[in-house]
């Protein structure tokens, strides 16, 4: 493995991989309780977009990382699944940070504009397809996190404990 793939000697990927873990569900959660909390929507305010483009900007260096990893490992079946698994977290933590970044604008400045011009079922509608959207991109992300965890957890220790 190539410096570019290691910090102090360790691989890169197994250190990033832990800051995926953590913040894909903190956004996630920050998300949801944006949309169905309204004291926690202002009380986040930005935080919940910032922390979706961290995730958004940090998986796909997670994946280069690991790809780095994968090279000098070898293409193991457990390896390759899990390959394919991290993969698909980049689409939806894009969709993550897509939704979160709607979301805030949606509450901040729309809703409020449609609620003072008395369209009320426009801006209820428009909420509700909201609603929609964030639970998707919340389930979505956290099923492939999941899913890519498990698979890479069970390339590490399956020889190890089987």
């Amino acid at each position: 493995m190539d410096d570019t793939g290691t910090f102090v000697g360790l691989p890169l990927h197994p250190l990033l991989v832990h800051a995926v873990v953590v913040l894909v569900p903190l956004a996630v959660l920050a998300l949801l309780l944006a949309q169905f909390w309204p004291a926690a929507r202002h009380r986040l305010g930005l935080v919940t977009p910032l922390a979706a483009l961290a995730v958004a900007a940090l998986v796909p260096i997670t994946i280069v990382a690991g790809e780095s990893l994968a090279s000098a490992v070898g293409p193991l079946p457990s390896v390759l699944e899990h390959e394919r698994y991290g993969r698909m977290l980049l689409p939806w933590s894009i969709g993550l940070f897509l939704v979160a970044t709607g979301q805030w604008g949606w509450f901040r400045w729309a809703a409020t504009a449609l609620r003072r011009a008395q369209r009320m079922r426009t801006a209820t509608a428009g909420s509700a397809l909201l609603g929609i959207a964030v639970i998707v991109v919340a389930v979505g992300n956290m099923i492939v996190l999941i899913l890519t965890g498990h698979s890479g957890s069970r390339s590490v220790w399956d020889s190890v404990i089987p």
